[in-house]
C-alpha cells in the first residue's frame, strides 16, 4: 500500500514536493515542480526505491548558494513530514 502527499517548499525555486511513500517507506516516486527541471528529474529517478530515511541523510542540509535550503534538502524536509504523518 502506498500513500501520496503534497508540500510547498520554501526558500527555494521549486514550489511543491509530491512525494508517494510505500508503507516500508521506499519511495515510490518524487515530483518537484518547478525548480531545474532536468536535475530535479534525475534527482526523483535517483531516489524511487530508495528509503526515505537514507533519502533525507544523504539530501537534509544542502545548501544553494547563499540559501540556507536547496531542492534536495526541501525534498529531505518534506520527506521527514511525510514520514511523521504515516507514524500518526
Amino acid at each position: 500500500m502506498s500513500k501520496e502527499f503534497c508540500y510547498p517548499n520554501k526558500g527555494t525555486c521549486s514550489t511543491e514536493t509530491h512525494i508517494v511513500l510505500n508503507d516500508d517507506h521506499t519511495i515510490e516516486s518524487i515530483e518537484v515542480v518547478r525548480g531545474c527541471n532536468g536535475n530535479l528529474k534525475g534527482i526523483s529517478s535517483l531516489l524511487k526505491g530508495m528509503k526515505a530515511e537514507d533519502a533525507i541523510a544523504r539530501m537534509e542540509g544542502i545548501h544553494c548558494g547563499p540559501r540556507s535550503t536547496s531542492c534536495p534538502d526541501q525534498i529531505a524536509q518534506n520527506l521527514k513530514k511525510a514520514l511523521a504523518e504515516m507514524a500518526q
